[in-house]
């Protein structure tokens, strides 16, 4: 007798964790923050957690805990300013977003309590997300699975975050983006050079436009115009947005872009020069024609870029160097570098 109960008293552990790892919903216990001041959050993809930044006075006042995803890479945050959408991705995509790996484990979307930083929700996923991101009411999130030969964009409903739509894209999709005023979603088909332009209403393609080579995503501007960014080509195609979609300029750019960013303070486009650790800037010439007006240096392996509600102030991240840095975005000058996680890629402000 006193055998079997032995055994019965550390067979129960064993069946308690089994049954923990297999619950999508179960978390690490973490201590809950206090994020009730404007903040900026920003990924750390080899560290697999999120530094948030007291943007007041650029202070690093904690980290959020993702219960061990490998790999997050870029974060949304909802209208409301409540939760944060983050993608797990599996992969390493510092280098490159094209020719992934076939990653099956561990790929979700964690959706994130915005001031208390305690993962509400996740949403196993079979196939590579790059990011989610919340519509213009707040009342959807879309991400992309990526696929060599079709891929999709999901459409959840965040009541329930039930399934609701499933809509056919191209091959290996990246960012899924909105127009400015929220009407169209952007799928940029990295394997296929294209990009995917969706009715945010009715869920239907509406056009699959020709980009540069390995288009990565689709940033918007002012409400006419999107920017997408190609990795492989070296380039940005403009989009002009008006009955339909068309392909404007095209900015030859000499490097890697990381993102693009549209300043409508001074009406530039900021482009993080992923080869050379910096970023640059452009402006559009009364002829149509995009000139580089100059360039600041951040940090290794440059990548996305925030600005503050009244553009004087930005945000950049260094893949590489594992810093952000903040600058003033008037003077174009780097007023403080904080050191964060390893890989840093998205950043979202509060």
């Amino acid at each position: 007798m006193k055998k079997k109960i032995l055994f019965a008293l550390l067979a129960s552990p064993i069946l308690y964790l089994s049954s923990c790892s297999n619950h999508h919903d179960a978390h690490e216990p973490v201590k809950e923050m206090n994020i009730n001041y404007p903040a900026a959050y920003v990924v750390n993809g080899q560290s697999g957690n999120i530094s948030v930044i007291r943007t007041q006075d650029n202070e690093l006042t904690g980290t959020i805990s993702l219960n061990g995803a490998t790999f997050p890479h870029h974060i949304y945050l909802n209208p409301s300013k409540t939760k944060l959408a983050v993608a797990i991705t599996g992969e390493d995509l510092s280098d490159g977003h094209g020719n992934h790996s076939e990653v099956i484990q561990g790929l979700k979307i964690q959706i994130i309590d915005a001031v208390s930083g305690r993962i509400d929700k996740e949403i196993p996923l079979g196939k590579m997300p790059h990011n989610a991101i919340f519509n213009a009411g707040g009342t959807e999130l879309w991400l992309g699975q990526a696929d060599d030969i079709k891929s999709t964009v999901q459409v959840y409903n965040t009541a329930d975050w039930t399934l609701k739509n499933t809509i056919d894209a191209g091959k290996g999709v990246s960012e899924i983006t909105f127009s400015g005023n929220g009407s169209l979603a952007f799928a940029c088909n990295t394997s296929d050079n294209s990009v995917s332009i969706i009715d945010g209403a009715t869920k239907t393609v509406l056009q699959t436009l020709p980009t540069g080579a390995k288009p990565i995503g689709a940033w918007p501007g002012n409400d006419h115009t999107m920017f997408v960014d190609n990795e492989e080509g070296q380039s940005v195609n403009e989009l002009i947005i008006s009955d339909s979609v068309k392909i404007g300029s095209t900015i030859l750019l000499g490097f890697k872009p990381g993102f693009a960013a549209w300043n409508a303070a001074s009406e530039e486009l900021w482009v993080s020069d992923a080869s050379n650790g910096r970023v640059v800037f452009y402006k559009k010439q009364s002829g149509g024609d995009w000139v580089q007006t100059g360039n600041t240096v951040t940090g290794a392996d440059a990548h996305a870029i925030a600005f503050s509600k009244d553009y004087k102030m930005a945000w950049v991240s260094n893949q590489g160097a594992g810093t952000v840095s903040v600058m003033d975005a008037t003077t174009y000058s780097v007023i403080k570098t904080i050191a964060v996680g390893a890989k840093p890629n998205g950043i979202v402000l509060k």
